[in-house]
């Protein structure tokens, strides 16, 4: 399995294909097309993200000693932003998670190319990773 660092080179080389932000949107709906099903019960205030405009629903599961995390959004453009965090951050341990930086935001240049509604609640997911992965940081560290 590859590290969060290469996935998100090879996240980066992916956009890189694309000449223009209308093909890189595209790509980004069509990512979300891949994410997997997100059962209706797991829709709950306790696993809304604040800070997103649209409806954001993220749950993390531990599996082992890595978190397997599990999202959804009413709109396109935010679920496949959800792919590409699913893709980097999900199925690695807390320290892991915890250890790197989105570097990839910049890189592909979603800061400048994102409205500011997105570009915060893209923020506040990833705010939920760290938050998650810290708590079951600390947890293991209390277990162990």
């Amino acid at each position: 399995m590859t590290n969060i660092a290469e996935v998100q080179e090879e996240i980066v080389e992916e956009f890189a294909f694309f000449d223009d932000w209308m093909d890189r949107y595209r790509y980004i709906i069509d990512l979300a097309r891949g994410l997997p099903d997100f059962p209706e019960e797991w829709k709950t205030e306790a696993s809304r993200v604040r800070g997103c405009q649209s409806q954001v629903w993220f749950v993390a599961e531990p599996e082992g000693e890595k978190l397997i995390f599990h999202a959804v959004s009413d709109a396109h453009i935010v679920s496949g932003l959800i792919a590409i965090l699913l893709r980097i951050y999900s199925g690695r341990t807390p320290d892991e998670i915890l250890a790197t930086k989105p570097d990839f935001i910049g890189a592909i240049g979603l800061n400048e190319h994102l409205s500011p509604t997105r570009n915060n609640g893209l923020h506040a997911m990833l705010q939920r990773i760290y938050a998650e992965a810290k708590a079951a940081s600390v947890a293991a560290g209390v277990a162990g």
